[in-house]
């Protein structure tokens, strides 16, 4: 069995250090999901693989006990918001590890418009900002039930929590195109002239003189 205050590694490593698609492919998500190493990767696809093996497993029985086995399972994944309630062991085959990595609290942060992107999402929840039914956590990989999607927020404390502070405001790129749009057509409404008019309005001048009065000449 082994001691059981051993703290046991939560994640299968890959099987061979160099497959130049599996790097690729880790690379790419590291990038999307703003993940600090590829262990994070190992640990997701470590529980999606798991998933799966128990749903091969329960597909290939047909006794009394894997049908409640298959119910318990089906009902843990619909909590965990990866299938929909009636979903059957199908749908837990065809799951991704987007599906799970969409589940993160570090990437609710985003999508739910609390954080500008995975970096600040990141560094919004280690520096204690964040809290999840009303409960504050620190690790981005926090997994987000269907449960407690709704309940993510702030802390109240925390100077985060004001709609207008600095690091929460979005710049609206398209008001700024706007503008210098209409900067540029007033620019443009102006009148132009050609070389000739300005030699000429230089030779006489930029406005005419009137014409003295008759009074003037006398």
């Amino acid at each position: 069995m082994g001691d059981p205050g051993k703290i046991r590694k939560k994640y299968d490593t890959p099987s061979h250090p160099w497959q130049s698609d599996r790097i690729k492919d880790e690379r790419a998500i590291r990038a999307e999901y703003g993940l600090k190493n590829k262990k994070e990767i190992w640990r997701m696809e470590t529980m999606l693989r798991d998933f799966k093996n128990q749903a091969k497993s329960l597909a290939s029985r047909v006794d009394e006990q894997s049908k409640l086995e298959e119910k318990q399972l089906i009902e843990k994944l619909v909590t965990m918001g990866l299938i929909q309630a009636g979903d059957g062991l199908d749908k837990v085959l065809g799951l991704t590890l987007k599906d799970v990595f969409d589940r993160r609290l570090q990437t609710f942060l985003v999508k739910k418009g609390l954080a500008r992107t995975m970096k600040q999402a990141r560094q919004f929840i280690t520096h204690g900002h964040v809290m999840v039914d009303k409960k504050k956590i620190t690790f981005p990989s926090y997994y987000v039930n269907l449960k407690e999607q709704s309940l993510i927020e702030f802390v109240p404390k925390s100077e985060l929590s004001r709609e207008d502070h600095p690091e929460r405001v979005i710049v609206d790129k398209d008001a700024s195109k706007v503008k210098v749009t209409k900067k540029k057509k007033e620019s443009e409404d102006l009148p132009a002239f050609s070389e000739k008019d300005i030699e000429s309005l230089e030779t006489k001048g930029a406005v005419e003189s009137e014409p003295e009065s008759e009074n003037a000449k006398e």
